[in-house]
């Protein structure tokens, strides 16, 4: 056996260099494994999707199509979240809390602006009692009234008013983009009126109509489809297959605009355009969302991404990029915080470098950046932040199959800079919405930083109206082509006119100050009678008929 000591320096650097290529080249395969996708399928009449890594713990949700799009009042979808995981006909909100405690699971409720979503999270040999528990949320919660004056009425005064200035701007592009439906606001303004609407009746009504088989799905993140068919099936029987109510599933439609909001403290301004949605990914606008980007990935450098590189030269501002996609619609954002100043340079950098792109493109080493960006933003929103289990589920309640990850990667693999330039084209043409909450006065408005609120096919149409109305005008000139008479027989009518009107226009003068040039129509010695005062003539012709009368 050779010796430690017996070898070079050389030596060794080699066969450091050997072992930490191998390292490295075993590294890249793992990471080039295929990423595993949600496997969906129906069970007992409910939409299931199911993914496993065959770990140790599980996450198992509800997702209901109860989100701020459907509820018609407002206020409901956070009523309905509040009564969550509360008293059931069969466990109090005490024994639910403590059970899931000693099991060491965790239960959270939360929206979005389609779904409302209850999650458990344990370990995995507790599924049997996190699927019977989740069942009787749905299908057993008792909507007390004294549950909702004491647990859910104070709940929503306090989070009137934690709604920060950039959430406040989220719905208010949302509002002015989708007007209604994806335009009810998430969070509960203090300025929103739900006394009025709100209580447990109106909140029972809602979840009747909610939690139907037809209108929820079950997702789960560590348990095997098999498994999960099994208490599915048990427990999820006496959930109802329908209701007397229905949801307002009126489709989404785009209108854009813009809005601003006074308000002292933070500011926030968001530039948003219509995004790609869960139905119609687009690859081309996930990688414009990357380029976009935000915050850099490195703490040192500010990184290759627009914003980045536009927050770098506002001390005090900062900025991301993100696409909201829905089931039928989707809001790509650019959202800005921080100094009114700072905002300000911001947004006018950005919307200077997204015209950059439409102009020019995108050079080739930024674009494999960006690709290689939204494909991690991809994998890792599914991976750590749970988003892949709520958009699965969206998808579910919306008919939909939940998103394939080796096709998604494959099409973002497939833009070029050409797709990237005409997309970001198409961008800028399209109707903006622009958001300002927050110091007006510095605040710009859409036009000070470039783009248009209208699009240019209204002004083709508002300019081939006008040429119409010209075209219009210039043919009422040759009316004597279609009255069928000569030019010159047309000017000598129009000169008659003309005369008479001007006799017409001597006649009103002449009464005006009290005299006529009508002649009175009298002979006097062989000729016509000399101008008079007409008052004087009506009373000479007066006292001559009185005269005429007596005799």
């Amino acid at each position: 056996m050779i010796s430690r000591s017996a070898l070079t320096r050389g030596t060794q650097l080699a066969l450091r260099r050997q072992a930490t290529g191998k390292t490295a080249q075993r590294g890249f395969a793992a990471a080039a494994s295929e990423h595993s996708s949600y496997e969906s399928t129906n069970i007992a009449g409910i939409n299931v999707a199911s993914r496993d890594d065959h770990g140790p713990t599980t996450r198992l949700a509800i997702v209901a199509k109860a989100g701020t799009r459907y509820q018609p009042l407002p206020g409901l979808t956070i009523g309905l979240e509040e009564f969550a995981f509360k008293n059931t006909k069969k466990r109090s909100a005490l024994r639910i809390v403590r059970e899931s405690e000693l099991l060491g699971g965790q239960l959270s409720a939360f929206h979005t602006r389609e779904a409302l979503v209850l999650q458990a999270s344990f370990l995995r040999e507790h599924l049997p009692y996190f699927a019977e528990l989740l069942a009787e949320v749905v299908s057993e919660t008792k909507y007390t009234t004294y549950e909702f004056h004491e647990d859910v009425e104070r709940v929503l005064a306090l989070k009137k008013y934690k709604v920060e200035a950039s959430a406040l701007a989220l719905d208010d592009a949302h509002t002015t983009a989708f007007h209604t439906g994806l335009g009810a606001p998430v969070q509960l303004a203090s300025t929103v009126p739900v006394a009025e609407y709100l209580n447990e009746n109106t909140v029972a009504a809602f979840a009747d109509a909610a939690y139907t088989k037809p209108n929820m799905a079950v997702v789960a993140d560590g348990a095997s489809q098999a498994g999960l068919s099994k208490w599915i099936d048990q427990f999820f029987k006496d959930v109802s297959s329908s209701s007397q109510s229905s949801l307002n599933t009126t489709g989404s439609k785009y209108f854009g605009g813009e809005q601003r909001t006074a308000k002292p403290g933070p500011n926030a301004y968001i530039i948003a355009f219509p995004g790609y949605s869960l139905s119609s990914p687009s690859p081309e606008l996930a990688v414009i969302v990357a380029l976009l980007g935000g915050q850099s990935n490195v703490k040192w450098a500010p990184g290759f991404t627009l914003l980045s590189k536009a927050a770098a030269h506002a001390v005090g501002g900062h900025a991301r990029a993100t696409n909201y996609a829905y089931s039928d619609a989707g809001l790509l954002t650019i959202e800005i915080g921080g100094s009114a100043s700072a905002v300000r340079k911001i947004a006018e950098e950005s919307v200077t470098g997204l015209k950059k792109v439409a102009a020019s493109g995108v050079s080739k080493e930024d674009l494999t950046k960006a690709i290689a960006k939204a494909k991690f933003d991809l994998l890792a929103a599914s991976e750590l932040g749970g988003v892949g289990l709520v958009s699965s589920g969206t998808s579910l309640i919306h008919g939909q199959q939940p998103i394939q990850f080796s096709s998604t990667l494959k099409s973002l693999e497939s833009v070029t800079a050409d797709k990237v330039k005409s997309a970001a084209k198409a961008l800028l043409d399209g109707k903006a919405t622009v958001v300002a909450v927050g110091d007006l006065h510095v605040l710009p408005f859409a036009e000070e930083i470039g783009l248009r609120l209208t699009l240019d096919i209204d002004r083709q149409k508002r300019n081939l109206l006008l040429s119409k109305q010209h075209r219009r005008i210039i043919t009422m000139a040759f009316a004597w082509k279609a009255a069928g008479i000569s030019y010159n027989r047309y000017l000598a009518i129009a000169a008659r006119a003309v005369r008479r009107s001007l006799k017409e226009d001597k006649r009103i003068i002449a009464e005006r100050r009290g005299e006529s040039e009508l002649r009175v129509a009298k002979w006097q010695n062989g000729k016509q009678g000399d101008p008079k005062n007409l008052a004087e003539a009506n009373a000479a012709l007066a006292v001559e008929n009185a005269s005429a009368g007596s005799s």
